[in-house]
């Protein structure tokens, strides 16, 4: 049986860090980076905030989708954060209050569109 994952971004306070991750628990693995229970590379730059999050329905789906976001200029990073999130604030409290996500699955879903325009 295949999980669902999901890639995610997270950011300090600042908004001068990124760092994108995958899970097939989003809410656990972000509540440890918030409590200093992460990488070493968001404990050390005090990485907490999430800014983006997307579902995919497998594991190696949301895989493969990180390799590409993680070879990304921080410019396409912070675009793809704002698609869903113009302001960039933090989104734990709306994804925690509401157990875990539902996302785009579909082809309108703001990194597919972006590897659709070539950015990959």
């Amino acid at each position: 049986m295949n999980k669902k994952g999901y890639l995610y971004i997270l950011s300090n306070k600042h908004r001068t860090v990124y760092y994108t991750g995958v899970t097939s628990q989003l809410l656990k693995r972000v509540d440890d980076h918030r409590k200093g229970k992460g990488c070493k590379f968001t404990r050390k730059y005090n990485i907490r905030e999430l800014m983006y999050y997307e579902e995919f329905p497998v594991m190696y789906e949301a895989i493969q989708a990180e390799k590409r976001v993680k070879k990304w200029k921080r410019t396409w990073k912070i675009e793809l954060i704002k698609s869903i999130n113009p302001k960039m604030v933090d989104q734990w409290d709306e994804v925690s209050t509401l157990g875990q996500p539902e996302l785009n699955k579909d082809e309108s879903s703001p990194a597919k569109q972006m590897r659709r325009c070539g950015i990959s």
